[in-house]
This record gives structure tokens, C-alpha cells and sequence, in this order.
């Protein structure tokens, strides 16, 4: 269940690089995602709430670390890049929060098992009130170490299970559009 989002509500994107466009990742779940967190970009634009882009970077830049152009950053919105798959882990993102006296975070990106999880949990162990976005984040399918290949949709709804009540609440993008 979510409640009505506070005024300085932040939302988090993270990851949503072209780099993820590239065939080897293979068979993806939730191909909306980038057009959900599109419609709650421009919501949070509107609104004039706080966002923040995550950008995962290795070595030097490449074209493929560059934004999607559904969700690229204006000019004046905050980007921070990371290293590792915690958007807190190396970067100002926790002080740039606190300093702003936010409390509550919208967590939205790419991918759902690595650093949505991985920022997700962090941002409810630091005492942040998270909300997940269900189809706003996406995976792709993986093999496990038993060999099985795990469909994106079954990781997907893991992390999901994992994370509800324990780290975040898991949302839709329309119940954050009607609570925003």
C-alpha cells in the first residue's frame, strides 16, 4: 500500500544506459520500463520534486554508459555515477538526501537483481521510507550456478518477494502517479 508522497519525495533512476541495449544481455522481462519511468519522470518534473540519475560508469566513458534518451537528465538535475551496484556505496547520494531533509525515496531503473536490489536495500537499511516500482525496473534471464537458466520474470518476482516489507514497499507506476 502506498501512501500520498511527500512534497520532496525523491525518485531515484538508475542505470537506465544504453549499454543495456546491447544483444548479449538477451531475453529481458517488463518492456515498458523505460516508458514508466518516463511518466514518472515527467511527474516529478512537474511537480518540481527532487530527482536524482544514477549512471554506472567503468573505466573510461563510452557511448554506451550515456543515458537512454527517454529518460535523459536535464541540464540542472543532479547525476551521480558509481562504480559498484550500490547507488550509495562512493557517491554523495545518502548526504545529497540528508541535506535536502528527505526522507522518503521512489526507486525505479536497471536491473532489478543487481543495482535496484542493491540500492534498494541499502536505502531501507539507512532508514530511507522506499518505495520499489515494479514495472519500472527490468531484468534479464540468467544462469545459475546449477547451470538453469532463470527467466528475467522469475528473478524479477524474486527480488520483488525478497524486498516487500522487509527493505521497501513495492509499488505500480500507477499507484505512485495517483499518490504523487
Amino acid at each position: 500500500m502506498i501512501k500520498t508522497l511527500p512534497k520532496n519525495a525523491a525518485l531515484i533512476i538508475i542505470d537506465v544506459q544504453k549499454f543495456f541495449n546491447e544483444p548479449r544481455w538477451g531475453n529481458r522481462n517488463n518492456p515498458q520500463a523505460e516508458e514508466n519511468i518516463a511518466s514518472l519522470l515527467e511527474k516529478w518534473r512537474a511537480s518540481d520534486r527532487p530527482i536524482f540519475h544514477i549512471q554506472h560508469v567503468e573505466g573510461s566513458y563510452k557511448p554506451a554508459h550515456d543515458f537512454k534518451d527517454l529518460v535523459k537528465p536535464l541540464p540542472e538535475e543532479p547525476v551521480i555515477r558509481k562504480v559498484v551496484n550500490s547507488s550509495f556505496i562512493g557517491t554523495n547520494l545518502e548526504s545529497s538526501l540528508r541535506e535536502r531533509h528527505i526522507d522518503t525515496v521512489v526507486i525505479v531503473g536497471l536491473t532489478t537483481n543487481h543495482c535496484v536490489e542493491t540500492t534498494t536495500r541499502m536505502a531501507g537499511n539507512l532508514g530511507f521510507n522506499t518505495y520499489l516500482v515494479t514495472d519500472a525496473t527490468a531484468t534479464f534471464d540468467r544462469k545459475g550456478p546449477d547451470g538453469i537458466v532463470y527467466s528475467a520474470e522469475t528473478i524479477h518476482n524474486m527480488t520483488m518477494v525478497n524486498l516487500n516489507e522487509e527493505f521497501a514497499t513495492v509499488v505500480t507506476t500507477e499507484q505512485v502517479l495517483l499518490n504523487s
